[in-house]
């Protein structure tokens, strides 16, 4: 039988890559996020073709957290089997830097209002979207002034995920007794990704036609091991033994654990890899590593 486990993150081929991968890209305005998944995962499936034709080819790609077609910014994208690990950006911050269009002159207290919003809100998602619109809470971890030029002022918003930026920018025009609305908004990281390296789909496609001359170095540079996206969870390292049982839907049990992160609550979610850094699955964490027996990560997404 074959065997399940994937090569290490730095032994595999190019077309490993992008079957297995994540790209930190920089969505344009204009198309919606679906559309770009979809020529992403088009393009990376004509050059996955081209560079290994007996290899798994790119089926599927998913993005992390949907941005309105006029938003530009971070939006990851996960290539193959990676998209079995999308639910990680749910987990962490996000962070936006978004114009908030007063409908009157600035007033005098614009920081003071804009600190009391450093807390947990409560939101009611708008009409249009895609989920049940009942009144939740989501918090705001940052809010920050960084320019103001007539009726416009430029802010940072580090919040949870799931935030609505268009509402938290009406509810900030109430408090200030001017009105507001958003105007621009870009995305600046989504954790473990940031702004600091973005991709554009030019760069995108332009590696991958690099890589089908022999050149695999921009692309390589480009879309990186997909475990990449897994660095803000904390990990249980496995035996090779425990994943082959994982990759069959075994959870893990106690003895295959070889060690984990210092304190994991229990209910956490969390990465298991093997000894050479290779992703096997996300569980939660439901017993203690240091036991002789016993589970220790329920299975809620197998990797290999």
């Amino acid at each position: 039988m074959t065997d399940p486990l994937r090569a290490p993150p730095e032994d595999r081929s190019a077309a490993e890559l992008l079957s297995f991968g994540v790209i930190n890209l920089d969505k344009p305005a204009g198309p919606s996020a679906h559309q770009v998944a979809g020529w992403v995962r088009d393009l990376a499936n004509d050059a996955a073709a081209d560079l290994e034709p007996d290899g798994p080819g790119v089926d599927r790609a998913a993005h992390a957290g949907t941005l309105d077609p006029k938003v530009t910014g971070c939006l990851p994208m996960l290539l193959g089997d990676a998209t079995r690990m999308a639910q990680v950006f749910l987990e962490g911050r996000k962070e936006y830097v978004s114009v908030l269009e007063l409908h009157g002159p600035a007033p005098e207290n614009l920081d003071s209002v804009l600190a009391e919003f450093e807390a947990p809100l409560y939101q009611k998602p708008p009409r249009k979207s895609a989920v049940s619109r009942r009144l939740r809470v989501r918090e705001i971890h940052e809010l920050e002034l960084l320019d103001l030029a007539d009726r416009q002022a430029l802010i940072r918003i580090q919040c949870e995920s799931g935030t609505y930026v268009r509402k938290l920018c009406h509810d900030l025009g109430l408090a200030l007794g001017t009105g507001a609305h958003m105007g621009h908004l870009r995305r600046a990281a989504t954790d473990p990704f940031d702004d600091s390296s973005l991709v554009t789909l030019q760069e995108f496609t332009d590696g991958l036609e690099f890589a089908r001359e022999g050149d695999e170095e921009l692309l390589r540079e480009i879309v990186q091991p997909a475990e990449r996206a897994l660095a803000h969870l904390p990990s249980v390292e496995i035996a090779p033994s425990a994943a082959r049982e994982v990759a069959t839907g075994a959870p893990v049990y106690a003895p295959g654990v070889i060690g984990a992160d210092d304190e994991i609550d229990d209910g956490a979610l969390v990465a298991c890899y093997t000894p050479d850094g290779s992703a096997v699955c996300l569980g939660t964490m439901v017993g203690d590593p240091d036991a002789d027996s016993g589970e220790v990560v329920d299975l809620e997404r197998v990797l290999v």
